[in-house]
Formats: structure tokens, sequence, C-alpha cells
């Protein structure tokens, strides 16, 4: 309808304008008005709508040879009954019609022009919104490729240290870590990955941190059945755990407990990682996990995606995330 609007003031103004010129040679100024307004409007109304549809070059160049003469006609014709004066015997028709064609053609081509500029600049726009998402792609997977091989040599690591001493926690390590691999390619290989596939993935996590920790690591994850539907990007919760259990759980006696609590509004998504353990101590909260996290809610989501860390009054830390559904 907008663009329709501007076609029609569009058209108005131009009439106006060849009004005014003819009437420099031609008077009076409201029959050149009213005779410009007709022709005009019957060729923007009868071939705009073929050049716009009309795709194919040679076809439309054929149509608009009938139309524009035939609309051009068609608007003197209706300027005649309109003003009372002339008709098609009236030895200045024939001139009349010329001029017609000669300003509805310069109409027909400043349309075509318009169009063909519009339909770069959306082209253009388009090539810059597919580049900025290849470009926002690429930066999402090499974050989350900066998560993963850590955890992997950590691992690793420990299922080396064990093979000598536990084998059998050893193989029970490589399992849950098989458990976790399976999980993760799922969820690479996927467009569509939910909250609760992250959480399952969290889950297997903290399995592997089990058999290194025992009973010094506790956890509780505590999510409503509809927000695990909810579309969620991958890996981004591991890093918030992992920071909870090096620098929460690990360093106090006896360790802690991580509890995962998630709160799904209608518009937000809120989701907590606090652990019990020894609370922030000097530069946790800009480590390069949590620098990481940052660095993807501001690609994801721009402002609207929110992380925040502070102790907890009975001691811990809570890691708040706060998402737009």
């Amino acid at each position: 309808m907008k663009k329709i609007l501007v076609y029609v003031a569009s058209t108005f103004v131009f009439n106006t304008a060849i009004a005014a010129v003819l009437n420099l040679f031609m008077s009076p100024f409201w029959h050149q008005f009213v005779y410009s307004q007709c022709i005009g409007f019957s060729v923007m109304t009868i071939n705009v709508g073929i050049a716009h549809y009309v795709k194919d070059y040679l076809r439309r160049t054929v149509i608009l040879s009938i139309s524009l003469p035939a609309s051009v006609a068609i608007g003197l014709s209706l300027a005649f009954a309109i003003t009372g004066k002339g008709n098609w015997s009236d030895p200045y028709a024939g001139s009349t019609m010329a001029l017609g064609l000669f300003f509805g053609f310069i109409g027909v081509i400043t349309f075509l022009l318009s169009e063909r500029i519009e339909t770069e600049r959306q082209q253009r726009q388009a090539d810059q919104s597919e580049s900025e998402k290849r470009e926002i792609e690429a930066n999402l997977k090499l974050l989350q490729a900066q998560i993963e091989p850590h955890f992997l040599f950590n691992t690793l690591a420990n299922v080396g240290s064990l093979i000598d001493t536990d084998p059998l926690l050893a193989k029970k390590l490589l399992e849950r870590l098989n458990d976790w691999l399976r999980v993760a390619l799922v969820r690479a290989r996927s467009d569509k990955a939910t909250l609760g596939d992250e959480l399952d993935m969290l889950e297997n996590y903290l399995q592997i941190l089990k058999i290194r920790f025992g009973e010094r690591l506790r956890w509780r994850i505590e999510a409503p059945e509809d927000a695990r539907l909810t579309v969620f990007p991958p890996m981004l919760l591991q890093p918030l755990v992992e920071n909870a259990v090096r620098h929460g759980i690990e360093p106090k006696i006896g360790g802690g407990e991580i509890v995962v609590h998630v709160e799904s509004g209608s518009g937000s998504l809120g989701i907590e990682v606090c652990d019990s353990g020894v609370g922030l101590i000097g530069d946790e909260g800009g480590g390069a996990g949590l620098a990481n996290v940052r660095a993807r809610l501001a690609t994801l989501f721009g402002s609207a995606g929110r992380l925040a860390l502070e102790n907890r009054a009975g001691g811990g830390v809570c890691a708040r995330l706060e998402l737009p559904k």
C-alpha cells in the first residue's frame, strides 16, 4: 500500500510539472493540468503493472509498445470528456498524442530504472545479510571449538593418569566420554538443538567429573518440561558449570553442590548455575570460559542476552543467564 501511494504521489507531481511547462506555451493552466493528469495516471495505471510483473525483457518491450500508446489514447479521451474541449478530429489531437507518448515514455523509463535500482539495493542488502550471517556462524563455531578441545584434553589426561592406577575407573571414564561425544556429535549436526539437549550433555559432563571428584561433587538440574523444548545454543551452559567446579567446588574441602535451575517466561528464559563452593575470589568473573559465553551471547542476541555473576549469601556463586525466547 505504501509503495502504491508513493507511485500515485510521484505521478501527480510529475504530471503537474509537465502541465506547468506546457503552460509556458499553451494556456490555460487548468486545461493543461487536466490533460496531464488524465494521460499520466492512465499511463501509470496500465503500464506500471505490466512493467512490474512481466520480467522477460523482450515480452515486456512488445507489450509496452502496444499498451503505452493505448493508455495515452485512453487518457486523452478522458481529458476530452472532462474539459469538454477537443476531440479526435481536432487538428491538435495528433500533436497532443505525440506529447503524451513522449512524456509517457519518459515516465515508464523512469519507473523501470527506479525498479532496477531498488532491486539491486535489495540484492545488496540480501548479500550483506547473508555475509553477516556466515560471519556470525563462523564466529560461533570458533567460540564453540575453543571449549570442546579444552574439555576433551583434560578428560583424556585424566584417563591417561588412571590407566595404570585404576584401569576399571579409566574404562568407566571412557564410557562416559563416549556418551558425551555421541550427544555432542548429534547436537553439532542438528539445526534445531534444544535446552533439553544441552541439559543432557551437561548431565553427561557432570557424570564424567563425578568419576574424578566422587562424593565431593553433587548436582541437581531443575527444568520444566516445556522449557526443555526451547531452542538453545550449544555449549552455552557447560562453561558456567566448569567454572563453578573449578573455582567453587574443587578448592573447597568436602566439595559442594551445583544446582542448575531454569525459569521459562512468555518472552524470556532464565537459567541459574549456582554452587555452594568458596565464592568469588579475585578475577574469577573474567576468565576465558565466561568471556567466551559473553561473546556468544553478544553475537546471538545482542544486548538482549545477559550473563551476571554474584556471591550467594550462604556461600558460593550464582551465574545467571538471561535469554530472549
